[in-house]
């Protein structure tokens, strides 16, 4: 009995096993290291060709711009990275560059994230992301392009290493000491071990190749170099060479004949689509077949361009391209953004699946032609898109601040109220995106009864459906109400100067903040709430650290009373962009008005402003 006993239980156990596990064609496995057949990369057997997308914060973000923080940079965490990789699979991308090893800038605040630290001196917290970041890859079969060096400041890169010495960047290419700090670097890198997989990185087959750099300026023989150094650390992975072949600038033809260099590319950004054509059929032309050869980065044209560009790829020989570039959503809500120097309409980094904020660079067109074509590449037509995970909502403080970390491949949410947990949850609001609103809460619910409490929930929504519901948050005690005007229109406003404006230019200067609102000195805006203020916080931008502007309430709208404000600078310098000061102000002392009046002393921008009343 015993024994028959025991046999069920097996057979039990068996049966769950076998419908558990995934079909062996549903699982996912980076199997080989990518070779090169002549001009070719190979994945095994089959040859090996990308259409995706650059991701400049994989492992390292540049634009945290919470109001409060004195710097832009974090470490990505485990939301972030997936929600990054799940959006490179739905679009079928099989291949991202990260940007770059940073290296520590001498002007940021003390304690700000960077990996290297020092001549040989190494942050294991931020290499630890780094190991996240293959461990992931090799989870979503996405393959890294793992560039090495920055030839610009940007994150840190060639002046910083300079700069450790006390020498100049023009002196990197050349100074022993210089050098032999950069070698540090990449056999620490290539060497270290991950410490979730255990897997070193000179192993890992997740890693496509590794770049000596981003745009690198420098001479052959440093090229040579360094590439040989590469090898004698890694023998498993190609070398792609990172010299600046940009636009009218060709590749050089001491990288195609130099054996420890596997792969060669170009960067393209040119003004006029045309030239595109022109200068990679120069490069085809320089190379001749006799090596690999990519586009690692294009883009800021109009999407018929883009289309264009791609299809050049698909009738060559060249292995892939990668547009820049793509961001991420934030573990804090919504997503990160960054502003780009270069083409018409505001390019920002691009968010998947595509938004109206995204409209003047077309990005949900764009990023659809990119989903269409990385499987064309492969002769594939694209899947259907998967219905979203359910999001998840965020602790509610007010209810005029809502928030959730949104669900890769989310086109919009639906959010849904009830005064019982389990009791029936109503739409309060539809279509919501979490592409509107930049480094703030997304959503004011503006039909809350005070005294009353709430749960919310909410679904994300696209072209395939809808998730299942997220955790619910509550209850949500309604003590106040809120107007929340973030200026990207003059709806929320009683009354403004006619010489107020919208400003939507140089985002970058302003925390990314794409809607700012500018006066004159001596301009007035005026809100009204239908209650009694208790509260408000203001956020704005000014040129210099100065007390910029001044505060006056009133009950009926004639008679104005000047009131105190507390006011927080979050001033660090101008940076690599030219910041503005961020200054925050606020009060918190309730009054019998129900309207508020900012009056505009000198050169600012308004951002955000949070009005609460009873």
């Amino acid at each position: 009995m015993k024994a028959n006993l025991s046999l069920l239980i097996l057979l039990f156990v068996s049966s769950l096993i076998i419908s558990c596990t995934p079909k062996t064609d549903e699982i996912k496995k980076i199997e080989n290291f990518i070779t090169v057949n002549g001009n070719k990369l190979m994945d095994g057997e089959n040859e090996f060709r990308f259409i995706s997308y650059n991701i400049p914060t994989l492992h390292y973000n540049e634009d945290e711009f919470e109001f409060s923080q004195l710097h832009a940079y974090s470490l990505p965490d485990e939301f972030e990275l997936r929600d990054v990789f799940e959006s490179v699979s739905q679009m079928g991308g099989k291949v991202v560059r990260l940007y770059t090893i940073p290296a520590k800038i001498d002007f940021e605040p003390e304690g700000t994230p960077t990996y290297v630290l020092g001549p040989n001196q190494f942050s294991e917290e931020s290499f630890k992301t780094m190991d996240l970041v293959l461990a992931l890859a090799n989870e979503y079969n996405v393959r890294i392009i793992f560039s090495l060096l920055n030839n610009w400041q940007w994150m840190g890169g060639r002046p910083q290493y300079a700069h450790f010495r006390g020498k100049t960047k023009e002196e990197f290419w050349t100074d022993p000491q210089l050098i032999d700090d950069f070698k540090a670097t990449i056999k620490y890198t290539i060497n270290r071990t991950n410490t979730i997989t255990g897997i070193p990185y000179k192993d890992d087959k997740a890693i496509m190749c590794w770049e000596t750099g981003n745009e690198l300026t420098c001479p052959m023989d440093w090229t040579i170099d360094i590439c040989r150094y590469i090898k004698s650390q890694d023998t498993n992975h190609l070398v792609l060479d990172g010299y600046h072949a940009i636009d009218k600038r060709p590749v050089r033809e001491g990288s195609i004949i130099e054996k420890s260099i596997d792969i060669v590319h170009s960067h393209h950004y040119e003004v006029n689509p045309i030239e595109f054509i022109e200068n990679v059929n120069r490069n085809i032309e320089i190379i001749a077949g006799r090596k690999p050869y990519m586009i690692g980065e294009f883009g800021f044209v109009a999407t018929p361009a883009i289309e264009q560009y791609i299809n050049k790829i698909l009738e060559t020989d060249i292995v892939g391209m990668l547009i820049w570039g793509l961001r991420a959503h934030r573990t804090k809500g919504g997503f990160y953004w960054h502003s780009e120097p270069l083409g018409f309409g505001r390019y920002k980094s691009y968010h998947w699946p595509g938004f109206s904020s995204g409209i003047e660079y077309d990005e949900a067109n764009l990023m659809a032609l990119m989903r269409e074509k990385a499987y064309a590449i492969d002769g594939l037509t694209p899947p259907p898109l998967p219905k979203p995970l359910a999001p998840e909502l965020l602790p509610i403080e007010h209810a005029g601040k809502i928030n959730w970390r949104g669900s890769a491949g989310a086109s919009s949410y639906d959010l849904y109220r009830s005064e019982t947990e389990n009791g029936r949850y109503l739409q309060v609001a539809y279509n919501l995106s979490d592409a509107n609103t930049q480094y703030f809460p997304l959503y004011n619910d503006k039909s809350v009864e005070i005294g009353k409490s709430y749960f919310y929930k909410l679904v994300a929504k696209n072209s395939a459906g809808e998730s299942d519901f997220s955790n619910t948050v509550g209850p949500v005690k309604i003590e106040s109400k809120a107007l929340v005007d973030n200026m990207q229109n003059f709806s929320e406003m009683y009354f403004c100067s006619q010489s107020i404006q919208i400003e939507t230019d140089d985002d970058r200067k302003f925390k990314e903040d794409m809607y700012r609102l500018s006066g004159n000195s001596g301009d007035e805006i005026i809100y009204f709430v239908p209650g009694k203020i208790n509260s408000m916080q203001l956020y704005s931008f000014c040129s210099e650290d100065s007390n910029n502007l001044s505060f006056e309430i009133s009950n009926d709208g004639y008679n104005f009373t000047k009131i105190e404000v507390t006011q927080n600078s979050y001033n660090n310098g101008k940076g690599d962009y030219g910041y503005w000061v961020p200054i925050a102000y606020s009060f918190n002392k309730a009054s019998k008005s129900n309207y508020l009046k900012i009056k505009i002393n000198n050169d600012t921008q308004l951002s955000r402003i949070e009005l609460f009343y009873e």
